[in-house]
Parts: structure tokens; C-alpha cells; sequence
């Protein structure tokens, strides 16, 4: 599929040419008027988002389900824009999960509250973690721990995503009342979760870039799959990076909190975030909040484009689409 094939069926307008404000369009500033402070808005987060994506289209399940070979949007591409050849791993995973959804008792919520945690170390010693405990949905990403850091980050996680390098390799780091979310940007990936609902052995030469969880203390419906379509829009859609034929590329992967971000805008009604932002003027800052490791650490990373993913949340900020705790954007 061509560039412009995939823009055209997508609608994509690339962000830096539509125009954003600090403000709430009017129609949205009276059709809230009458909130009370604090209470969740219905619809708010889309809504702000359809502003500056007049194509935003919030429908797009969260996990796929048994119907994702009917799904055209993700049909076509091989991860981790899609799911193309990885049919028959998907449908032996899903036959033992047989979940494909969130709890019951978070679907029945008429407004959703969202907060994504990021890694970064601004989120040090800001006493959020009440704060965040507060919302309805807590997602967490890759090993980054609880314990022990409870006062900033909060006790509570509604998912933890991550990919197989990215995943807690001791069992007793994962939460008990958390769901696991596999965010699939290889075909290994897959191979790796069938593996962990099966219970077998996983093989160290299964083409991993560094070593990854043998064992995963989840039952199979505690287990979900990311739908593949929110890292394939938040690259080509929504942050604008290259398309490089719907291949993994150079500079065209997302990061997994801007994948996350995508995700929540689709499922939530509000959606916060903390911890997110890198302020590479301060060498000697935390480059995360669990460690000592410096900000100078950062590498130039071959499969991210940093400066494009800040372009693209600092527009969702501002335009209040989401609200950023730590005002690391």
C-alpha cells in the first residue's frame, strides 16, 4: 500500500497543519459549563481531539478480540503497524485468554478517567501518587516498579504494557489485581506470548534483543493484546513519522508512552499523564524516577524520533486534550 493510499483511507492531516489553541472550543466550553469540578466529562478527551484532528475517530477496541482478521486497518501491515502473518499466533493466544476486554466493573463506568504513567524522572518526589490513585484506569509501562515508590507513582495499576525485553523478569514485581498487556512491534512478540499462556519453555534464540521474561504470573484471561492499530496511528497519523512502506524503520517507531497516550484517547473520557518528558538542559537530573541513572545517559535512539513525539503530546497539551502532572512536556 502506497503513502498516499494509506493517508487517504486514514484521513491523516499531519498535526503542525491543523490549528491548536489553549483554549476549549466554544460548543465544548458550554456543553461542560455545567460540570462540577472534579466530575468526569463524558466524551471531553475526543471531543478536544476532534478539534485539532477533525478525523479523529474514537471507535477502536482496545485489545483485539476474535474478530481481528475482519479489522482492515491493521490486516495489511506486518507489526508493529499490523498483525499481517501472525493470524494463527493471535488466534492460539486468544482461544486460551478468551478476555478481550477490561473488568466488568471499569466497562460498566459511564465516564472513564485515564492516567498514563511514564518512566521519567520528574515525576521524583512530587507526592502525586493520591493524586493518581484517584483515576478510574492507571497504565503503567514496562518494569518500571511500584513498590517502595508509592508516595510519587501511586499503588494502583489497571494495566501494565509492555513488550517481551520490556517486561518484569521476576514474578513477584507484578502487581495481583493488574492486567498484562503485550504491545507487539515484532512477530517475535507474539511467539514470546504464546509461550507465557501456554506455559512453555520460552527459547533465549528466538531473535530477542536482550533477555526477556521466561514466566509471567497472569492466568490467560488477565492477558490481553494492544490493539496493533494505536502504534500505526499514533506513527502515521498523529505524529507524522516516515512510512517506510508500513515497515519498521528508521526514526518510525513510537514510544510506547505516546502508543499508550493513543490508546487512552480512544477508550477514555479524560486522560492524564505524569512522569512523561526528558529535559536534556539538566544532564544531572534523574533519567528516571526508580534510579540514579542521568539524563546524559540518553542515547540517540535509531527506531524513535523524540523531537517529532514532543511536538505531537505538547499540542495535546495545549490543547488541553490531556493534562500533563508534571508539566515534564
Amino acid at each position: 500500500m502506497s503513502l498516499s493510499k494509506f493517508t487517504e483511507q486514514l484521513f491523516c492531516v499531519p498535526p503542525w497543519a491543523r490549528p491548536s489553541g489553549a483554549h476549549e472550543p466554544a460548543e465544548l466550553a458550554t456543553k461542560y459549563a455545567n460540570f462540577s469540578e472534579g466530575a468526569c466529562k463524558p466524551g471531553y478527551a475526543s471531543a478536544l481531539m476532534t478539534a485539532i484532528f477533525p478525523r479523529f475517530s474514537k471507535p477502536a477496541p482496545m485489545f483485539l478480540d476474535d474478530s481481528f482478521r475482519k479489522w482492515a486497518r491493521i490486516r495489511e501491515f506486518v507489526p508493529p503497524f499490523g498483525i499481517k502473518g501472525q493470524d494463527n499466533l493471535i488466534k492460539a493466544i486468544l482461544s486460551v485468554t478468551k478476555e478481550y476486554r477490561l473488568t466488568p466493573a471499569l466497562d460498566s463506568l459511564s465516564c472513564r478517567r485515564c492516567i498514563i504513567i511514564g518512566n521519567g524522572g520528574v515525576l521524583a518526589n512530587k507526592s502525586l501518587g493520591s493524586r493518581i490513585d484517584d483515576y478510574d484506569i492507571v497504565v503503567r509501562l514496562n518494569s518500571a516498579p511500584v513498590k517502595g515508590f508509592e508516595k510519587d507513582v501511586g499503588s494502583k495499576t489497571t494495566l501494565r504494557i509492555t513488550y517481551p525485553e520490556g517486561a518484569m523478569q521476576r514474578p513477584e514485581q507484578y502487581e495481583r489485581d493488574s492486567l498484562f498487556v503485550l504491545a507487539g512491534f515484532k512477530w517475535q512478540d507474539f511467539k514470546w506470548l504464546k509461550y507465557i499462556v501456554y506455559k512453555e519453555r520460552v527459547s533465549a534464540s528466538d531473535g530477542f534483543w536482550k533477555s526477556v521474561a521466561t514466566r509471567v504470573p497472569k492466568e490467560p484471561p488477565e492477558i490481553r493484546i494492544l490493539n496493533p492499530y494505536f502504534i500505526q496511528e499514533a506513527a502515521f497519523t498523529l505524529i507524522g513519522l516516515p512510512f517506510n512502506n508500513g515497515l519498521m524503520g528508521r526514526g518510525n517507531i513510537p514510544t510506547l508512552g505516546s502508543v499508550a497516550v493513543t490508546m487512552a484517547l480512544h477508550g477514555c473520557d479524560e486522560v492524564a499523564v505524569a512522569g512523561f518528558g526528558y529535559d536534556m538542559s539538566t544532564p544531572n537530573a534523574p533519567l528516571h524516577y526508580y534510579e540514579t541513572v542521568r539524563m546524559s545517559a540518553i542515547k540517540e535512539s535509531w527506531t524513535h524520533n523524540i523531537e517529532r513525539e514532543k511536538e505531537f503530546l505538547r499540542k495535546l497539551v495545549k490543547a488541553r486534550v490531556i493534562t500533563d502532572l508534571t508539566s515534564g512536556i
